[in-house]
């Protein structure tokens, strides 16, 4: 037999690739996504027996890898057990980070952790140093799987108790939705998502708490379980986070709740508490889960647009959320306030930020706005619908939400390929994807002249 030879260029460009942390985190998860659709390709991965079509694979792969839940074909239906389980061990890499889930395994078989390794986890996990990845990696694991077992129990109990279900069975629907919401993936089993449980609280609001903790980021998990009674000691991030969550959810919960209160299709139907709760878990889900208790198509459009907002700040950095993330927003707040107010310098919260903090929100949030803007026309020139659905549709997509107005399975097949390169995107950050995308890295060796143009 010949030796099969990878040509040289293609052995030099993954070489590079390798010793590039944010270019290693693109690969793992573009592996993680072809293994995947592999996976899901095979004839046992549906109810059918058949083999399901290559792009309903590797669009459910990558939404599943990039936890966000969208969905050309049902999952409950159209998926086996065995596809249902490696649709659920997706989301849980993807969640866990391809590198922090790769440096866990290699705790535990090796007790040690290769310098590569290291880098590239760092770039996952937002770690603060080198020497912290191995307390990091093992923190995202006791974390994760704290909460979900928690969560799982309470809704296997609620399943068995309330809904009659059998044991296993109640178990099996407890641990996926768990591991769905807590990795603020979206995925249901129920071709309703969560509608039929639209005033039940102890379904509700489990899932709703472990979308909230999942999409407040590791780095905030673990500081506050250092300091969660000394707020005084909460790095300026923790505190931005924070606030941030409190805020959104407040004003998207008071804004969903007053547009929708009177709509017959979602909360006019519901008594008050019912109303409320509805609109608290339809305030929580933008925050890149994907899950619905209420039906989105029927919406009105001043809520869409509130969502749409929602979706696209999203939730913290370094977790399990997407979005351009809450301190970025917050962050460029605090730019156009120093601005406003003729400072040189912008500070916040008793602190000044580094200029190159401040450039890289403006980088992310302006990558953001072009990818929702670009995508949006392309499924508008390609597709029948209307802007709203398009933007909604558009903008889940890129902040890995997963909630839709129906029109998913619809887009035709060029529409799942934008909608496919969204979600990858999304998850991995537009600065982290641009970075892998360049060829090299350039310094600038000296300075222009300085010329200030007009502005406004």
């Amino acid at each position: 037999m010949r030796r099969i030879r990878v040509p040289a260029a293609v052995t030099a460009w993954l070489s590079d690739a390798v010793r590039h942390p944010a270019r290693l985190v693109v690969l793992g998860f573009a592996a993680a996504v072809l293994a995947g659709s592999a996976l899901l390709l095979l004839p046992f991965a549906t109810e059918s027996g058949r083999s399901a079509p290559l792009m309903t694979a590797v669009f459910t792969a990558t939404s599943a890898v990039c936890v966000t839940g969208l969905v050309i074909e049902d999952t409950g239906t159209f998926w086996s057990g065995f596809g249902e389980v490696v649709i659920m061990v997706l989301i849980q890499i993807g969640g866990f980070g391809i590198m922090t889930l790769a440096s866990l395994l290699g705790l535990l078989v090796a007790r040690r952790l290769r310098i590569r390794m290291q880098l590239g986890t760092q770039t996952e996990t937002k770690a603060l140093g080198v020497g912290e990845v191995r307390r990091v990696v093992l923190g995202v694991a006791r974390v994760s799987l704290l909460v979900e077992a928690v969560v799982a129990m309470v809704l296997a109990w609620r399943f068995a108790e309330g809904y009659d279900y059998s044991t296993g069975r109640a178990v099996y629907l407890g641990v996926f939705h768990a591991v769905s919401a807590f990795n603020n993936a979206g995925f249901g089993l129920y071709a309703d998502s969560l509608m039929q449980f639209v005033d039940d609280p102890l379904i509700c609001l489990p899932i709703a708490a472990a979308v909230i903790l999942g999409g407040l980021g590791f780095p905030v998990l673990f500081e506050l379980r250092r300091a969660l009674g000394r707020p005084r000691r909460w790095s300026i991030h923790t505190k931005i986070t924070i606030g941030m969550t409190v805020v959104l959810l407040a004003a998207g919960w008071a804004a969903i709740s007053v547009a929708e209160w009177s709509n017959p299709g979602t909360l006019g139907g519901l008594g008050p508490g019912g109303k409320l709760l509805a609109g608290f878990f339809a305030a929580v889900m933008p925050r890149t889960a994907g899950f619905n208790s209420l039906d989105v198509a029927a919406f009105d459009d001043v809520t869409l647009l509130v969502q749409d907002v929602l979706m696209f700040i999203g939730g913290g950095s370094a977790g399990t959320a997407g979005g351009i993330k809450v301190t970025t927003f917050a962050l460029l707040g605090f730019v156009i306030l120093a601005e406003i107010r003729g400072e040189p310098s912008v500070h916040a919260l008793g602190r000044r930020l580094p200029s190159g903090v401040q450039r890289q929100a403006l980088t992310v949030a302006l990558l953001s706005v072009a990818a929702v803007a670009v995508s949006t026309v392309a499924l508008l020139a390609l597709t029948p619908f209307r802007l709203d659905q398009v933007l909604f549709e558009v903008t889940s997509a890129f902040a890995t939400v997963g909630l839709s107005t129906g029109i998913t399975a619809q887009v035709g097949t060029a529409g799942h390929v934008i909608l496919t390169l969204l979600m990858f995107i999304g998850r991995l950050g537009p600065i982290t994807t641009a970075t892998a995308l360049a060829l090299r890295e350039r310094t600038r060796r000296y300075e222009l002249p300085e010329e200030r143009p007009i502005v406004g």
